[in-house]
């Protein structure tokens, strides 16, 4: 094989891993929210139930949940969800991601100074007006540096789809080399995930100092 049609091949690839990691944001920062909604809660049933959830899912292998997603209905009721691997790939991301922003949202949230929350009451803002458009642009700023983190963390995480025997780059360039016996495709995998986290960090910069307004 060439290298050209190696490239090709591992494009495709690559195709699949930004296609998990766009449909995982798209899913799982708003699920993160709700989320830190309910770890918020005055509820201690509501709030118990999630502080279990985010705990299960930050004290446990990503890899693993995927298993437990893609596996579970048909050993629990006996669905056969066979095919749909990628729904299950998604499913697992966001539920596994929506924890971690979870905790994120939830330490930008309770870092706002109260008095906020009392002059917007002042003011005549109800607590949906108050949260929507003084406190959610300020967390939005304050939380920016660390939701990269796991943004690029994510970009790396995409390789876990194999677990699923899904065909995105690192299985595609895993089947290469074997089928090759050679080492190039692991470098040219390697050079794709660094340029992809090397523009996701350029982009997040920028929005950083876009949120740099709301100082």
């Amino acid at each position: 094989m060439d290298f050209t049609t190696m490239l090709l091949q591992l494009s495709t690839g690559m195709l699949e891993s930004v296609k998990i990691f766009f449909f995982t944001l798209i899913f799982s920062l708003p699920l993160g929210l709700l989320i830190c909604f309910g770890r918020m809660s005055k509820n201690s049933l509501i709030r118990n139930i999630v502080k279990v959830y985010i705990s299960i899912m930050r004290g446990t292998p990503l890899m693993l949940q995927l298993l437990v997603v893609y596996f579970g209905p048909y050993y629990l009721w006996g669905a056969n969800i066979g095919g749909k691997r990628f729904l299950a790939i998604i499913i697992g991301f966001s539920i596994n991601y929506a924890a971690y922003y979870a905790e994120i949202y939830r330490s930008g949230i309770e870092s706002m100074p109260v008095g906020q929350y009392e002059a917007a009451r002042l003011l005549g803002y109800n607590k949906i007006q108050t949260f929507g458009r003084i406190i959610l642009p300020q967390v939005i700023k304050r939380i920016l540096p660390s939701v990269t983190n796991e943004v690029i963390t994510l970009v790396k995480d995409t390789s876990l789809a194999f677990a699923l025997a899904h065909m995105e780059l690192f299985s595609m360039a895993k089947q290469i080399s074997a089928a090759q016996t050679t080492f190039m495709p692991f470098v040219i995998a390697g050079v794709f995930y660094y340029v992809f986290n090397f523009v996701v960090a350029i982009l997040m910069e920028k929005a950083e100092k876009k949120a740099a307004y709301y100082r």
